[in-house]
């Protein structure tokens, strides 16, 4: 065993000044592993971190949830010849309450409506929509308090003038003051800001993360009330109007088991009772399940492709490792005139094989971990280096050595010693 380990030292002190002998050559040799680790590991980090990214989005959903959403039907997208058009579509109040009687295992969670009205105070109109709904809208998730409180079921019972705003429209209508306390117009209504909400995940500098929030958010009573549920919309030489109770509306299963089957009989429920296909049902389980089943052939897809560098990596050093059995064999016939083995020779050519792949190796296990935060940095892609596709990468290079050295070692060694001493 002692002797083996001798035997074994020896052979990679030989390969290690045999590489050092021809520095550039080694080095340029080795850049096909430095490459080939670098992209398996850098590629499948960004898969991973656009995986999580689509996993997180649609887990921030609700894995329990069923969402009901309004659609405008083909049939009503077009204007009939006249200047007005009421197209009525979409959920109803009485969907809400059917799915409440008929499911009574499940939970009609949070309905909401969009109100098409601009968010304003003074000069200052930022971008964002208004959102009708109710006290229990952040058990939805996606969204915390920042200050102040949200709508509360007073507000709902009271019809009460009071919005919440998002954090990003808070700070371009008041950006030198607090919102709480202010009031602000949402059309030609005034309204009495009682708080302020925020992304629960924040995206980090570089973070490709985005988080869709809404401009403001006012009790769904009074988003009834004081705007109606007739939105008109005005275009060239035209005026449209669209009547909608309610744009989307979640409902909650008791358990996972039964969000699929739940979802299956609220859609034949809808289709009774809408004369048109006016409604969407988005079931964030089942995009769950896809998402995961995409991100498997996602991963397999980069890992193959970046694994061909390495492939290319393998040829290069056994080209190499042949070039240097021509070279070197005047030296080998030496050996072998002084007693070396056909294994000692072979364990030789084979160390350097190896020696090349595991420096190649650890340096693109530099340059893969370094590439991610690159691509993150710059452009703004979420990125995430696991442990198993460094090791996988590492090992690979590893293996493609072995392989790829075996056959120039075995051939070292089938020289015969006399033709070997002849060789000049």
């Amino acid at each position: 065993m002692i002797l083996t380990l001798f035997k074994v030292k020896r052979m990679a002190k030989l390969g290690v000044k045999s590489l050092f002998e021809h520095k550039l050559r080694s080095f340029l040799t080795a850049l096909g592993i430095i490459f080939g680790v670098g992209s398996v590991i850098a590629m499948l980090a960004i898969g991973e971190g656009a995986s999580f990214e689509a996993r997180e989005q649609i887990r921030s959903m609700g894995s329990r949830n069923v969402i009901l959403k309004s659609r405008k039907p083909p049939e009503t997208s077009t204007n009939t010849g006249t200047n007005r058009n009421l197209s009525v579509y979409g959920l109803t109040y009485n969907d809400a309450l059917r799915i409440k009687t008929l499911f009574p295992a499940a939970q009609v969670q949070i309905p909401s409506r969009i109100i098409s009205e601009r968010i304003r105070r003074g000069a200052q109109r930022p971008p964002g929509r208004i959102v009708g709904t109710v006290p229990w809208y952040l058990d939805g998730g996606g969204l915390e308090i920042a200050r102040g409180r949200f709508i509360n079921e007073e507000d709902v019972r009271g019809v009460a003038n009071v919005v919440v705003l998002d954090e990003a429209t808070a700070q371009l209508l008041f950006p030198l003051s607090t919102p709480i306390g202010q009031n602000i117009f949402l059309g030609n209504q005034p309204f009495h800001v009682v708080g302020t909400v925020r992304p629960i995940r924040k995206p980090e500098k570089g973070d490709g993360a985005k988080t869709d929030t809404h401009g403001a958010y006012i009790p769904i009573s009074a988003a009834r009330k004081r705007f109606g549920e007739i939105l008109a919309t005005r275009s060239t030489g035209s005026f449209a109007m669209e009547k909608v109770e309610l744009h989307e509306l979640t409902v909650t299963a008791p358990d996972d088991d039964s969000v699929v089957p739940l979802a299956d009989n609220i859609r034949a429920m809808l289709r009774e009772f809408h004369k048109q296909e006016d409604f969407e049902i988005v079931i964030p389980l089942e995009l769950l399940k896809q998402a995961e089943a995409t991100k498997r052939i996602f991963n397999i897809v980069l890992g193959s492709i970046a694994a061909i560098s390495l492939l290319v990596g393998g040829i290069g050093i056994m080209n190499i490792m042949l070039a240097s059995v021509t070279e070197r064999t005047r030296e080998i016939g030496i050996r072998r005139a002084l007693g070396a083995t056909r294994s000692d020779i072979v364990l030789q050519f084979l160390a350097e094989a190896l020696l090349l792949s595991l420096a190649g190796g650890m340096i693109g296990l530099a340059l893969g971990v370094g590439i991610p935060k690159i691509v993150t940095r710059f452009a703004g892609l979420a990125t995430i280096v696991r442990p198993e596709s460094l090791l996988l990468a590492f090992g690979i290079s590893l293996c493609i050595g072995i392989v790829f050295g075996i056959y120039p070692a075995m051939r070292a060694a089938a020289l015969s010693p006399i033709e070997a001493l002849r060789h000049e």
